[in-house]
C-alpha cells in the first residue's frame, strides 16, 4: 500500500530574490547598537563584512594572518576567494581596524587561528549558517525584518554605497572579484535605475 506524503515547498513564507543592501543610518545604527551592547566579536565581524565585501564562506574563514603582521593590523588585505579562486583585495577602515584589533586581544588569537572561532567543538570557525543567524539578529535589533536581509546584505552594502558615489563599474567589479563587468551589473542592479536617472537628466 502507498502513502503519499506531501512536502512543503523549501520557500514557503519566505522571500526569495537578492537581499538589499544596507542604509548608511542602517549602518550606523547597528554599529552604536554593537557598541552599547559591548558585542566585541560582532562588532569586528560587522565591520569587516562591511568592508571586505566578502561571501559568507570567505569571512568566516579569515584567520587572524590575513588582517595582521604580528601586533600591527593590515590597512590593505588580499584572500583567494573560494567560489572563483581569484585574488581579490579590500580595505580595512579605521574603525574596522580599531574593532578587529580589540576582538584579537579579547580573544587571544594567535596569528595563524581563525579570526572567528566557533564555540563548537567540532568545527574551528564559524559555520555559514552561523554567520547567517547573526547577520538577522543585527538588522532585527534595528527594527529591520531579518526575512528581507542576510549575508549576501552585507557583501552588497559598500560596493552599492560606492558604485552610487563614483558610478565606476570597474572599481566596483574588481573590489566585488567579479571576471565579468555584466556579473556586477547583475549583482547591483543598476541597470534599470541608471538608465532612468539618465533619462531624467536629458532634456528635449
Amino acid at each position: 500500500m502507498k502513502t503519499s506524503q506531501s512536502r512543503e515547498p523549501w520557500n514557503k513564507g519566505k522571500l526569495i530574490g537578492q537581499k538589499p543592501p544596507l542604509k548608511l543610518k542602517d549602518i550606523w545604527a547597528i554599529r552604536i547598537h554593537l557598541q552599547l551592547g559591548k558585542r566585541i566579536r560582532d562588532l569586528a565581524m560587522f565591520n569587516l563584512a562591511i568592508d571586505s565585501k566578502h561571501r559568507g564562506c570567505d569571512l568566516v574563514t579569515l584567520r587572524v594572518r590575513d588582517v595582521a603582521h604580528g601586533n600591527q593590523m593590515l590597512s590593505r588585505a588580499i584572500i583567494v576567494q573560494r567560489k572563483t579562486q581569484r585574488p581579490v583585495q579590500f580595505e580595512l577602515t579605521e574603525d574596522t581596524r580599531n574593532a578587529v584589533s580589540a576582538w584579537i586581544s579579547k580573544a587571544n588569537l594567535k596569528l595563524e587561528q581563525y579570526l572567528f572561532p566557533s564555540r563548537l567543538k567540532n568545527s574551528l570557525h564559524i559555520s555559514t549558517r552561523q554567520y547567517a543567524r547573526i547577520v538577522h539578529r543585527w538588522v532585527a535589533s534595528i527594527g529591520l525584518d531579518p526575512t528581507v536581509y542576510g549575508t549576501h546584505t552585507m557583501r552588497r552594502t559598500k560596493a552599492t554605497l560606492i558604485y552610487r558615489r563614483t558610478k565606476t563599474l570597474r572599481a566596483v567589479q574588481l573590489l566585488l572579484g567579479h571576471s565579468k563587468l555584466e556579473s556586477t551589473l547583475r549583482y547591483l542592479r543598476i541597470e534599470v535605475d541608471d538608465a532612468l536617472e539618465i533619462s531624467e537628466q536629458t532634456e528635449i
